[in-house]
């Protein structure tokens, strides 16, 4: 069938009911939410195994991504799809585990005939339906009912607000979760090492400084022009300053030298002492490298020398190393 031209307005109008269904669908969820669903996060607290998602369908799909939101929030979880259970998937489950199991009719032929299996290997099972009174509802140790009124398909049909209320209490169990574990923004990153959030959290400064034969320094007696040949050699547009005992006396940069040009000096007999900038900013190997990037932003600065406990210098950084490292 040749489809008929729409206009903008209809098709707006029409999103704007489905958004409109399935905001209703899930307001209804958050009042209808009971002690069940506490019940469901002190199982899978107590659970000593993992939790194994499964459903079938458009169910299935919403099973993955709430396997994968527990997993990456302190919960060990995995998916496993109900029609390869019975033909040996079903070793998966261990007696520990919990399975938590989706489907809105809580009468998927797939999963109710291994809920008898489950059950024998000694797992616990939550069920996850839109129908209390379904066989998954009433085999369950805990039921979670994820009812709603209607789909906003037009036809009343295609999975659309009941696959949404899943989904949205998939993630309210895993956040439930993640407040009753203590599980902090550091043990996100370790789970996300991949993306901006992990280099964010997990990269710290003594991971991206020059350090060894990479940092740029001189003495305190150090000509400007040894300074700048200094410079040169590392790369980093500018040089610390230390004492004898290595501690930093001051910091010497491009934008010193422009400073310093301004002014008639001798560039063979200058002494770096009298041009560099005496108590620069400093921060510590320990800390995150987002730190440093904040530092610098608040600061307007590009560079910045790595210190000890004592003062001793032991690193430097600038933005292009942060840049580099995908912390920026």
């Amino acid at each position: 069938m040749r489809p008929q031209p729409i206009s903008t307005e209809h098709l707006l109008a029409l999103a704007r009911q489905v958004l409109d269904i399935e905001a209703d669908a899930l307001r209804a969820l958050s009042t209808r939410l009971d002690a069940g669903f506490a019940d469901a996060v002190q199982l899978i607290l107590a659970c000593r195994g993992r939790v194994v998602v499964s459903g079938m369908g458009k169910s299935g799909h919403v099973g993955s991504k709430i396997a994968a939101t527990l997993a990456s929030t302190g919960t060990p979880a995995f998916f496993m799809h109900p029609g390869e259970a019975s033909h040996g998937d079903l070793g998966m489950i261990a007696p520990d585990d919990v399975v938590l199991a989706l489907s809105n009719s809580g009468e998927s032929n797939e999963i109710v005939s291994i809920v008898p299996l489950i059950k024998r290997r000694g797992a616990k099972l939550v069920a996850m339906t839109g129908n209390p009174g379904s066989t998954m509802a009433r085999e369950a140790d805990v039921h979670l009912n994820a009812a709603v009124d209607k789909e906003a398909c037009p036809l009343n049909l295609a999975p659309t607000a009941s696959t949404t209320a899943a989904l949205a209490l998939g993630d309210a169990l895993a956040v439930a979760l993640l407040d009753a574990r203590g599980f902090s923004a550091d043990d996100f990153a370790r789970t996300h090492p991949g993306g901006s959030l992990g280099r964010r959290l997990l990269i710290h400064v003594r991971d991206v400084m020059h350090a060894g034969e990479d940092l740029p320094k001189v003495g305190r007696d150090a000509t400007l022009k040894a300074a700048l040949f200094e410079m040169t050699k590392k790369g980093l547009g500018m040089t610390a300053v230390v004492d004898a005992a290595g501690k930093v006396a001051g910091l010497f940069t491009d934008g010193d030298l422009r400073r310093a040009l301004e002014h008639t000096i001798d560039l063979q007999q200058a002494k770096i002492a009298d041009l560099m900038t005496r108590n620069p900013k400093t921060i510590r190997a320990d800390e995150l490298a987002v730190a440093a990037v904040e530092k610098m932003d608040t600061l307007k600065i590009n560079g910045l020398l790595v210190v000890d406990t004592d003062h001793i210098l032991v690193g430097a950084l600038n933005m292009h190393d942060l840049l580099k490292a995908g912390v920026v």
